[in-house]
């Protein structure tokens, strides 16, 4: 079944939680995310592929390891953040997209917009991190 969605449709709070338009509007979300982490990647890898000229200057040897170095960071980052949008991408599978882990409540659709992997609600999210906080603290 194909979900059309109007070129300026934006999810609210006003219409019913993760109906159709609004469950295929982040996925399609989520898969374009995911699309431009993953070109970003196939990039990254290209250039560190690439022959690294050795040069007889130290200044530029540590330069050309300190940007390996965050070429590296910046994959492994975009490695975790891929795993985390296939797996919103399968709660979108199993109906459980959009739900609190913890709550089992409805995450806001505010939080989806500039969160859409986000797993807890924002009251949860804030118990997890000062518990968190505690924990390193002590």
């Amino acid at each position: 079944m194909t979900i059309t969605i109007p070129p300026d449709y934006q999810p609210t709070e006003k219409e019913p939680f993760m109906n159709d338009v609004m469950l295929e509007y982040f996925r399609r979300k989520l898969v374009f995310w995911r699309d431009s982490l993953l070109r970003d990647s196939s990039q990254t890898l290209q250039n560190l592929q690439e022959p690294e000229s050795w040069s007889a200057d130290q200044s530029d040897r540590a330069m050309a390891e300190t940007d390996r170095s965050i070429e590296l960071r910046t994959r492994d980052r975009a490695r975790k953040l891929i795993q985390k949008i296939d797996d919103a991408l399968q709660r979108i599978e199993d109906g459980n997209y959009g739900y609190c882990i913890d709550t089992g409540e409805p995450i806001s659709v505010k939080r989806l917009e500039a969160r859409p992997i986000a797993t807890l609600g924002l009251e949860a999210q804030e118990r997890h991190e000062r518990l968190e906080k505690t924990k390193r603290d002590n």
